[in-house]
């Protein structure tokens, strides 16, 4: 592989990421020899060379040579070809996400001369640039806030064990760059790079089985454990330095404006896995993760603190805090600390045993921490001894990143929501009422007599459940919920659950039964002076086109009723709501949804500003294009300051997790990024320096949206034979045996398109390169208002020009068709079993790409797709030929897969190898769903 990395680095900007990936390459090809023999590498140059010659210019002869080749090859040595090309963008990806962590530390090195782009200070310079007063920089500091949702969805292709092999090999190669490396040193480290690339070949790329939800905990709380309880403080960090820096003398102590979040072991939406039960297990995990980094810090402490009290002076009231200790705390488990001259050292450990007693499952314990806030105490106390005798360097090292930890994660490490589908919770309702003799029709009744039979119940004390009845198993697992709710926040504090979402919100019913649910345990409750107190929140999921246009007026009707109204008060008053990108975006279109997205976010906070109601909106985006996928900055910066409200949510899912958190300083970086977009925005808010948007353009989008919708669903929803197209030339049902999740891909046993999930209806387009739902139908949308006129044309350059949320639209659709390549899509169409289907629904798809990249073009005024960002576009180009091999031999495998399945046979090898292209072509492309 050493000739072909020389290819794929040739024209980087940088010489240091030439030598990372010719190096990682270099290496790659020797495991090959080792492994499979010169035979091997001679191999895959071949195909390497015939699929670079391909892509320069199509020869036929080539293109039947490396057909025939493919066909040619034996399991064994094709089994090891598809795994070398799979490799072989495993380590590039290594090799640039580490060549990210260099240009920071470049920018850094010249701090002074230069600020990076993106970076926290270049946002608080921005911040006294435009003359903000700190009072002003306050306000925006109090009123920003982002919270990163972590979830369980489908998309990552690749194992926890790869992952770790990654992170190994990021850190060696990082290395290379350590100017004291001795000659033998640098051997060393080649040596250990072999080993690590060798391990990585003999490593299965596939699970054998599917996660349980407990494995999916498990790899989420990874991430806290690895780097987000040590970045997430420095963040923070970072930002106090740079205010310091230009706003100095004030006592910069910034707000929790940014945290983590997590879906896993709470979605239980589809996921027939997530019990109740499930729940509180996952609620364990995350205290025993958060209680056993507390116990690591203060180890450390303990080590480190050994102030003698014969040098310097403690405060009485550390001792009297021992004093307290002594009296209250049994030590089990530590042996109490001998040398009392080291008074840090004694409280410490008092300070662990507390720590211990408080992930105890006996609720009785004695002498531990029964909150946050009580550990926060003690570390003070800490903390203004040690500046009492002017150890202030220690304080803060020490003391000042251990307390903000303990303010963002709690003993709950992550705040959980959960989240279950709308009619769920109308069949356990429809059960209750009619057990209750209340109503025994509750589903067939119209909109109205929901909403006021509903309301009734909420102001009515009385219960409508009993332990004594026997309910259904759904039914009854519906209420084990709500219980398990309250007994958490009772022994984990409220914020471990505060947001129960609810899918496929299509009334204010949906919201409503939610809290009545909530209600029978007390979650929802009023109080003798007839305050309402609601500690779990019900948030609507708006996923559909229709939904987004209903749901200002479902949250009207929910604001319009006092009961509802009352339960917002407590909580300044503020209401969470999340709109779904991907089942928007495959009901619509993506430019339809993005356009509908954007008009429902203004929509509902004009309407809510009504009621004097702030709004948190919760972006449910995917990692892939056509799930509302793309950097997190700019994520941020896509949303109208208007519409910021009460803070954001954003989920973050998949292969995106590890992309961004599993190194600390990629970590970092998208986090910086992310904060630094937070800042600007605030501060936007703050000028009322709103979006440049004509109403004029909002009619044109309007129509655009229009004309794209109906070119989409025209296809879609109303060709008889797109659904066979999209079955039979894409690995969809293939997807389904990766093992990458606990949930099933369709949200019941059918073969609807309405039932199949967005992830693998995203994630199939990708791996057949058509990267169908990030683009199709944008082009005849565009063409319906340029309409070959001069005039539109100028009025669509401008609006690219002034519009952010027009150019982020535009550009996104240049990132999507670069990426996309219909010559090899059209190779999967011969599994379409017929070829005139194939051939009829490729031309629609095909004309759609030519017109949407034309008309791309003449908007931007550029001469290719993605001049804007050239070296995306050269990284992309040079991806593409080495991505081709493992789509020609994928269509190979599947065509014989399916035709031994047809014959009621099977061949698991076979499976393996299409399996792996998959992993393949989504480490290729950077994208599963």
């Amino acid at each position: 592989m050493s000739e072909s990395t020389n290819a794929l680095a040739k024209n980087q900007p940088s010489s240091l990421l030439r030598r990372d990936v010719r190096f990682l390459g270099n290496i790659l090809g020797d495991v090959l020899v080792h492994q499979g023999g010169n035979e091997l590498l001679e191999i895959v140059e071949k195909i390497r060379e015939m699929s670079k010659t391909l892509r320069t210019q199509f020869d036929r002869e080539v293109y039947n040579e490396i057909k025939e080749t493919i066909k040619s090859f034996d399991p064994d040595i094709r089994h090891q070809v598809i795994r070398a090309f799979a490799i072989y963008f495993q380590l590039v990806n290594i090799a640039e996400q580490n060549h990210r962590i260099r240009r920071k530390k470049d920018y850094e090195r010249s701090a002074g001369e230069s600020i990076q782009p993106g970076s926290i200070e270049s946002a608080v310079k921005e911040l006294k640039e435009r003359n903000l007063a700190v009072d002003d920089v306050l306000e925006i500091m109090g009123r920003i806030s982002l919270e990163l949702v972590i979830t369980a969805h489908p998309t990552e292709a690749t194992r926890r064990a790869v992952l770790d092999i990654h992170r190994r090999i990021s850190d060696d190669v990082m290395e290379l760059d350590n100017p004291m490396l001795t000659v033998r040193e640098r051997e060393q480290l080649r040596d250990r790079l072999l080993a690590e690339v060798l391990t990585l070949w003999q490593t299965d790329e596939l699970r054998d089985r599917k996660p349980t939800v407990l494995d999916e905990v498990s790899n989420g709380l990874y991430y806290f454990d690895e780097t987000l309880f040590d970045v997430l403080p420095n963040v923070y960090a970072e930002v106090e330095r740079c205010l310091e820096k230009y706003y100095p003398g004030e006592n910069w102590h910034v707000p929790n404006f940014l945290r983590f979040g997590s879906w896993i072991g709470g979605d239980r939406d589809g996921n027939p896995s997530v019990k109740a039960n499930v729940t509180w297990q996952t609620l364990l995990m995350h205290r025993e993760v958060a209680l056993a980094k507390y116990e690591e810090a203060l180890r450390t402490m303990a080590s480190h603190m050994t102030f003698s009290k014969n040098i310097v002076s403690v405060t009485d009231e550390l001792l009297q805090s021992i004093e307290e200790d002594r009296s209250l705390v049994q030590l089990k488990k530590e042996e109490p600390w001998r040398n009392e001259k080291e008074p840090y050292r004694v409280k410490l450990t008092y300070m662990l045993e507390k720590i211990h007693n408080t992930g105890s499952r006996n609720s009785e314990e004695e002498g531990k921490y029964s909150s946050p806030k009580q550990f926060i105490q003690d570390l003070e106390i800490i903390e203004r001894s040690l500046r009492n005798h002017y150890a202030d360097f220690v304080a803060d090292h020490y003391l000042l990143k251990l307390i903000r930890q303990v303010e963002l994660f709690g003993f709950h490490m992550a705040k959980l929501d959960i989240r279950q589908h709308s009619r769920e919770h109308e069949s356990a309702m429809t059960e209750v009422l009619a057990r209750m003799g209340i109503v025994s029709n509750y589903s067939e009744l119209d909109e109205a007599a929901k909403v006021e039979l509903l309301t009734g119940v909420l102001n009515d004390p009385r219960l409508i459940t009993s332990p004594y009845m026997d309910y259904s198993e759904s039914t009854q697992e519906c209420l084990d919920v709500f219980k398990t709710v309250k007994e958490a926040q009772l022994l984990f504090g409220q914020d471990c659950i505060s947001s129960y979402l609810i899918s496929m919100t299509e009334s204010a019913s949906d919201l409503l039964e939610v809290m009545v649910f909530s209600k029978e345990v007390g979650l929802y409750r009023r109080e003798k002076d007839g305050k309402v107190l609601c500690t779990l929140q019900p948030v609507p999921l708006f996923e559909t086109v229709d939904d987004l246009h209903a749901a200002p007026e479902i949250m009207r009707t929910l604001f319009e009723i006092p009961a509802y109204r009352a339960s917002l008060d407590d909580l300044n008053p503020l209401q969470e709501i999340m709109l779904g990108y991907s089942d928007s975006n495959k009901d619509g279109g993506v430019l339809t949804a993005n356009w509908e997205l954007r008009s429902a976010l203004e929509n509902i906070t004009e309407m809510a500003n009504q009621f004097d109601i702030k709004l948190k909106f919760f972006h449910g985006r995917g990692g892939a294009l056509g799930r509302g996928g793309m950097p997190l900055y700019r994520s941020v910066m896509a949303q109208p300051p208007q519409t910021l409200g009460a803070g954001v949510k954003i989920t973050e899912q998949g292969e995106v997790l590890s992309q961004r958190y599993s190194v600390k300083g990629i970590a970092y970086r998208s986090l910086e990024q992310a904060t630094s977009a937070l800042i600007k925005v605030g501060m936007y808010a703050k000028l009322s320096q709103n979006e440049a948007c004509a109403s004029e353009w909002e009619e044109i989008m309007e129509q655009i949206s229009q004309a794209s919708l109906n070119k989409y669903q025209d296809l879609v929803f109303r060709d008889k034979d797109f659904l066979t197209f999209f079955r039979e030339s894409t690995p969809l049902k293939e997807i389904g045996e990766l093992n990458i999740g606990s949930r099933p891909s369709k949200r019941s046993n059918s073969d609807r398109f309405e039932d199949l999930r967005a992830i693998p209806w995203v994630f199939a387009w990708t791996q057949c390169r058509y990267l169908f739902p990030a683009w199709y139908a944008s082009g005849t949308g565009l063409q319906s208002f340029y309409n070959d006129k001069p005039e539109n044309l100028a009025t669509l350059r401008e609006m690219y020009q002034k519009w952010p949320f027009f150019r982020t639209t535009i550009d996104n659709l240049q990132m999507a068709l670069a990426k996309a390549d219909l010559n090899i899509a059209k190779e999967y169409g011969r599994m379409v079993k017929d070829p005139s289907i194939a051939e009829r629904i490729y031309e629609l798809i095909r004309e759609e790409y030519e017109l949407t990249s034309k008309i791309l073009l003449l908007i931007t005024g550029q001469q290719e797709i993605m001049d804007n960002d050239p070296n995306l576009q050269e990284s992309i180009r040079l991806r593409n030929p080495y991505v081709d091999p493992l789509s020609y031999m994928q269509v190979e495998l599947l065509t014989e897969l399916r035709a031994i399945r047809e014959k009621q046979e099977d061949d698991p090898t076979l499976l393996r190898e299409v399996l792996l292209t998959i992993n393949g072509i989504a480490a290729g492309m950077r994208n599963t769903g």
